[in-house]
């Protein structure tokens, strides 16, 4: 099979097209072939080494898929060969084939693509996770999104949207505050010409935002604390400015601010170092759980039209450097997709 191996961490350029055996699926496991595949930061920074979690080398890249089953593991039951499914791994989607854990593959609607599929093992169920488990978002309550015009940013607009939040978008640019606008934004705020700061003091009466997903980090964290309303959550999502923030304490405490973080591979078992103990095994069964009730609410909101599952480009797996520039860049606009 066709797959995009990375020998050793460095530049996207240093990745190579590589003719591998197909891979077998083990017990509780899949076999999937790859319809399509999502690129994102974290396979950037897990390909360049910078990653908390470091695959051995060598090891093919790509964390989100969307596919078909073409083999069950041993003791899968509740899919079929042929079905059509998403889902999430630690590695190995940039092939034609891949192997998942079957627990983790989301049954998809008839009518959704595979390209726009890549946005729900992850970038959905995350936004839902942080803005529902963690930040216990409310209707009515303000919320603003960092990055709105990338795939995270956009995500977190349409499931703060369908919750019945007010939703303010940060972004950088005309392009990607349209993009936001589109995806059901209430305000646009551009932080290259604008004081994000007095802007949301502005919009909000003065108060600030009750909720703030941030998949940037860097500067715009920094802001965050200084317009977030009193006894507001931040939820800090990724680093895509490559500067991880320092939380000064005194504006916690005067503000009573709670900063919360959310990785979602917790909640699908992708974290661990080592086997899991038979209670860390059941604490994954319960957490599954919670991702499946949630996946099964994200797939009706597409169905209801609420989630529109933007795609910034679908590439050839041989045109990967310019899909990840995309991300590199930071000019994409959506998801972007490579077709193996």
């Amino acid at each position: 099979m066709r797959a995009l191996v990375c020998e050793a961490y460095g530049p996207v350029e240093n990745l190579k097209i590589t003719d591998l055996a197909m891979p077998e699926p083990k017990a509780g496991e899949i076999l999937v072939r790859v319809g399509a595949a999502g690129v994102s930061f974290a396979a950037l920074l897990g390909v360049q080494g910078k990653h908390q979690n470091r695959p051995a080398l060598p090891y093919v890249p790509g964390n989100e898929m969307a596919g078909h089953v073409v083999k069950l593991g041993p003791g899968v039951t509740g899919l079929a060969v042929g079905q059509r499914i998403t889902t999430g791994v630690s590695q190995g989607a940039y092939a034609e084939y891949a192997v998942a854990t079957a627990a983790n593959a989301v049954a998809l609607p008839e009518t959704m693509p595979y390209a726009q599929a890549t946005n729900f093992p992850t970038l959905y169920p995350t936004a839902y996770g942080a803005l529902k488990w963690k930040a216990d978002l409310q209707p009515g309550e303000v919320l603003l999104v960092h990055g709105a015009g990338g795939g995270s940013g956009l995500t977190a607009i349409e499931v703060g949207k369908a919750m019945g939040a007010l939703v303010i978008a940060s972004a950088g640019g005309a392009e990607k505050l349209a993009a936001a606008r589109e995806a059901g934004a209430d305000h646009l705020i551009d932080y290259r010409t604008e004081d994000l700061r007095a802007r949301v003091l502005e919009l909000t009466g003065g108060r600030g935002a009750d909720v703030i997903y941030d998949p940037v980090g860097g500067e715009a964290f920094d802001v965050s604390l200084r317009c977030v309303a009193p006894e507001g959550r931040l939820l800090p999502i990724g680093f895509a400015s490559g500067t991880i923030p320092q939380i000064p304490a005194n504006i916690l405490l005067v503000k009573n601010v709670t900063v919360i973080g959310f990785y979602y591979g917790y909640y699908t078992g992708w974290g661990g170092k080592a086997p899991p103990t038979p209670k860390e095994a059941a604490a994954i069964d319960r957490r599954r759980a919670l991702v499946a009730e949630a996946q099964r609410e994200l797939m009706r909101w597409f169905t209801q039209d609420k989630l529109k599952a933007t795609i910034a480009g679908t590439f050839d797996l041989a045109d990967w450097v310019q899909a990840f520039k995309l991300i590199e860049e930071r000019t994409v606009v959506g998801k972007a997709v490579l077709v193996p």
